[in-house]
């Protein structure tokens, strides 16, 4: 049974990987939140992972803790974001 802990722990960190790769060389803040909710996700998963592998539930509290902080930040991000690029506007868009 410890083949498949390891195998989830490999999987979770190849994402942590890729989605680290994303949020650094993503070309816009749109692009970069993703990752970051992303990222956060996968938090989760490793910590319910470590939970279920531990048999340990009081570090299931964190994860209610992530996916409010979680849900509030990307909510904010996205409300009160800046256009990464200041285009001209055309006439349909300005009236």
């Amino acid at each position: 049974m410890s083949w498949v802990w390891i195998t989830a722990a490999v999987m979770l960190t190849l994402a942590a990987v890729i989605t680290m790769f994303r949020l650094l060389a993503g070309p816009s803040t749109l692009d970069r939140l993703v990752a970051l909710d992303t990222l956060v996700s996968v938090t989760m998963c490793a910590i319910g992972t470590w939970a279920a592998f531990s048999l340990d539930t009081t570090v299931t509290y964190s994860l209610t803790a992530l996916a409010l902080i979680s849900f509030v930040g990307s909510v904010s991000v996205a409300r009160f974001r800046v256009p990464d690029t200041d285009r001209p506007r055309s006439r349909r868009e300005s009236s």
